[in-house]
């Protein structure tokens, strides 16, 4: 377990390809796979590591967050001493309260940073899926030396649009990082980083600090891509289920992909729960005409219709005669009768009225605001 180490996540990414789905919330906040928050994912990873203090640097659209991560009692960050610190924008003589980028807000977490007495950080953004781990990066990470251990996984995707920033780099024998490049044209390897870094907390003061001198903004490329070569940067390869929610259509896929059993497995493995805001719900109830198949359904559903191929959150309620398929249909929506969807991201508290039909496309799901009378 680890017991030198605390952790630094940052809530602020670029959330405009989530389209509605960030309307009202971060990309932290989003529903994801049922019951949890996409902030679950990586709040759990740092607890199972044995993380007692973490930082959450928010932005904007953050009450949504606040409100779910409450005290961190659901994640043991509610202690007297560390915990849970949530790091809301503020104004000073520097600092506006609108961070230009991560530069900016890792500047405005420095006094929290400082105060922490671990000698290294876990430094993470908010809008990656995956369940590990971090004992066995930061073993390698103090093996090896390094200034930087980043995280990366392999993976043929590609998208040159992605506001993430598609970091790859090439690894040698000994996992040392070469070559790093951002947004290629076209990528040489398939090393992607997964949004994790390691290193030592006197270095990312140092780097922030130089990096707020010079006017910089993004921590990704004016610090670790163009200072790459002043850096023994290292790789710790991850070699489960991973997903990045940088658009609609890679949110719709990697809800998904949890109807596969084996990615079910992987990202839900018992030996590290993934942790979220308990809700005392009924079990779902099925009426007598109700068919379910290959899906995924929470508590407090009441099923009366069809539901193939699709996720459910808490409290949706589909009536008789009513078709879901192919869909991700959040907390307390209500499906009316004779109602057909396919292809559809519904958000909370959305209602379809009796005999409405939404048909979207695998690549292009329809996206019903949340709240909306359709």
């Amino acid at each position: 377990m680890i017991a030198d180490a605390f952790g630094l996540i940052y809530t602020g990414e670029d959330n405009l390809r989530l389209r509605e789905l960030t309307q009202s919330r971060s990309v932290a906040a989003v529903p994801f796979g049922g019951r949890y928050r996409c902030i679950d994912f990586i709040l759990s990873d740092m607890v199972n590591s044995g993380v007692t203090s973490v930082g959450l640097i928010t932005q904007k659209n953050y009450h949504s967050l606040m409100d779910h991560l409450g005290s961190g009692k659901e994640w043991d960050l509610h202690r007297k001493r560390e915990g849970l610190f949530i790091i809301p924008p503020f104004m000073t003589k520097e600092n506006t309260g609108l961070y230009r980028g991560s530069v900016d807000a890792f500047k405005a977490s420095i006094g929290f940073v400082r105060r922490c007495p671990q000698e290294y950080i876990i430094l993470t953004g908010s809008h990656t899926i995956f369940n590990m781990t971090f004992n066995d990066m930061l073993r390698q990470h103090i093996e090896t030396g390094a200034d930087i251990t980043l995280l990366y996984s392999d993976s043929d995707r590609h998208d040159p649009e992605d506001p993430y920033k598609d970091l790859r780099f090439d690894v040698e024998e000994d996992g040392r990082i070469t070559n790093v490049e951002l947004n290629p044209f076209r990528p040489v390897n398939c090393h992607r980083n997964a949004g994790v870094m390691i290193m030592k907390k006197q270095t990312f003061i140092e780097m922030v600090e130089s990096a707020f001198a010079r006017g910089d903004v993004s921590f990704v490329r004016d610090v670790l891509v163009r200072h790459s070569g002043a850096y023994k940067i290292y790789g710790y390869c991850y070699k489960g289920f991973i997903a990045s929610l940088t658009s609609v259509k890679a949110f719709f896929d990697a809800n998904m992909a949890l109807l596969e059993h084996k990615v079910r497995m992987d990202l839900f493995n018992p030996e590290h729960p993934i942790y979220t805001k308990v809700k005392d719900e009924t079990s779902a109830k099925y009426g007598e005409g109700a068919q379910v198949a290959n899906s995924m359904l929470a508590d407090g559903c009441h099923i009366k219709g069809k539901v193939e191929n699709s996720i459910l959150f808490r409290g949706v309620t589909v009536k008789e005669g009513a078709l879901v398929r192919n869909s991700i249909i959040m907390q307390g929506v209500e499906i009316g009768e004779g109602c057909a969807a396919e292809h559809v991201i519904i958000d909370k508290g959305a209602k379809l009225r009796d005999g409405r039909t939404l048909i979207g496309y695998d690549s292009f799901p329809v996206i019903v605001k949340k709240n909306t009378v359709v």
